[in-house]
């Protein structure tokens, strides 16, 4: 299995021997370009990139690769021009990434928990099924009643568990254990409900919300690998934004997912009746978390930097462009983040999500996320890619040192200006086809009369058909 590498050190691969290879022409189908929304005309290009897993090599935060990723772009006229020659096309690229399980990991020590509503379980289903099928993992679900609207029948709540199993999730949809609690109190009863439905093999016991996504099992697995699970663990992240720890306290905050050890979960199951007395001020169900362990024991958080609450605002750039790489994702919902498309090269390259490589001087490929040429190469010379770009609202906080998100993006650097410094391709369309994953990623154009650009990558593993 590859290392993940810390996100916070300099990881930089030069890979040599790498020469710019000729383009030639190929044929090529277009049809899907038709349904994205785009005007024509449109200039395109397009690469295939071959995926070699590689003993030993381990995940770097930018590999250096000496020659261009695209040819060229070509105009294209109309979407009805469905097979067309490409006047230039580059050979298939091969990248070495870390080796990588190719079927699900066991996480059988994993009990996953979350409160919400039918309607809103419906909608995160299928980005569920993404990092839990067929793990061995369990989740409970605590279905609550929407603030507008009818409660959900027994029947209703049947049959949705029995899609999602269908699905390869091991889950089981329950009722509140208190009728009309609301949902801080649905929230915090998760921990009784997996502590009492636990089996020999649960260790870990987490606490979700409903729009957290975790991009790799592996890693989880990996990082929660680190810990005894018979100790007394409180492991989570706090909010990027320091003025939210001010606030809320030295907590795990819920979106980034609150891991309680099974030492941890005995205590509060034990003093449970007793916290449940004491939160009636509390707010979220997070908060009742930290109440009742900051209450009844000694244990303190332990805070792993790569989960993410996401309590940071506007574009969010800096964050998947960083090369760092997140156990967990959060307030994907309602955003221009589809995790589920972003993430769906994780089943070609392992945990290759958000890693990257540099083509030349002047691109970087943030895999998933976008594509960045730097105009000329004159910023990609002179920019320290070890740190964050602040492309993110940051909220300052009145005489405190810390400007708003040092403790959980430094290091970071200022952001540049958009179609000026930096040129960014965004991914707007990812798809599992027959060989491997194709990603789109898009440039709508500097001004009106410009055409779109549109930057295509063909994923497959080594020694798959084409």
């Amino acid at each position: 299995m590859g290392k993940l590498m810390p996100s916070t050190l300099t990881h930089v691969q030069h890979v040599q021997g790498v020469k710019d290879t000729p383009s030639q022409p190929c044929h090529k189908d277009v049809a899907w370009l038709a349904k994205l929304d785009i005007q024509y005309p449109i200039k395109y290009a397009e690469r295939e990139i071959i995926v070699r897993p590689k003993p030993g090599l381990e995940r770097r935060s930018l590999t250096k690769i000496n020659e261009t990723l695209f040819a060229q772009s070509q105009e294209l006229i109309a979407s009805k021009d469905s097979n067309l020659e490409l006047q230039k096309c580059k050979p298939p690229l091969v990248l070495d990434v870390p080796v990588f399980p190719t079927a699900p990991v066991n996480a059988s020590t994993m009990v996953f928990g979350m409160a919400t509503t039918l309607e809103r379980l419906d909608d995160s289903r299928h980005h569920i099924a993404r990092w839990l099928a067929h793990t061995k993992a369990k989740m409970f679900v605590v279905i609550i009643k929407p603030e507008k609207g009818t409660e959900a029948s027994d029947e209703q709540i049947a049959v949705k568990q029995g899609v999602m199993r269908d699905q390869g999730m091991d889950i089981t949809l329950v009722r509140p254990l208190t009728k009309g609690e609301l949902y801080t109190e649905s929230y915090f009863s998760l921990v009784r409900v997996m502590y009492t439905h636990r089996t020999d093999a649960s260790s870990w016991f987490v606490l979700m919300d409903d729009d957290t996504f975790f991009p790799s099992m592996q890693a989880l697995l990996a990082m929660l690998g680190k810990y005894d699970s018979k100790e007394q663990y409180w492991i989570g992240a706090v909010s990027e934004q320091w003025w939210s720890v001010g606030r809320y306290g030295w907590m795990g905050f819920g979106g980034a997912g609150i891991f309680l050890s099974q030492g941890l979960a005995a205590v509060i199951d034990e003093e449970y009746d007793i916290c449940i007395t004491e939160m009636h001020k509390a707010a979220g169900g997070d908060e009742r978390v930290m109440r009742c362990v900051y209450g009844h024991t000694e244990t303190k958080l332990t805070y792993e930097t790569g989960l993410h609450q996401m309590d940071i605002s506007g574009d969010l750039s800096g964050v998947y462009e960083s090369g760092r790489f997140p156990l967990s994702l959060h307030h994907w919902k309602g955003g221009d983040y589809p995790v589920d498309l972003m993430s769906l090269i994780s089943d070609i390259c392992g945990d290759c999500l958000f890693q990257r490589w540099q083509f030349g001087v002047d691109t970087i490929l943030s895999n998933g996320y976008s594509v960045v040429q730097y105009p000329e190469g004159e910023y990609a010379n002179g920019l320290d890619f070890r740190k964050a770009e602040e492309t993110w609202n940051s909220v300052t906080i009145e005489a405190s040192v810390n400007p708003g998100t040092w403790h959980s993006m430094a290091p970071s650097r200022p952001r540049l200006e958009l179609d000026k410094q930096k040129i960014q391709y965004r991914l707007v369309e990812s798809a599992s086809i027959e060989s491997g994953v194709r990603q789109t990623y898009v440039h709508k154009g500097k001004e009106d009369g410009d055409p779109a650009t549109v930057l295509v990558l063909y994923w497959r593993r080594e020694n798959s058909t084409p």
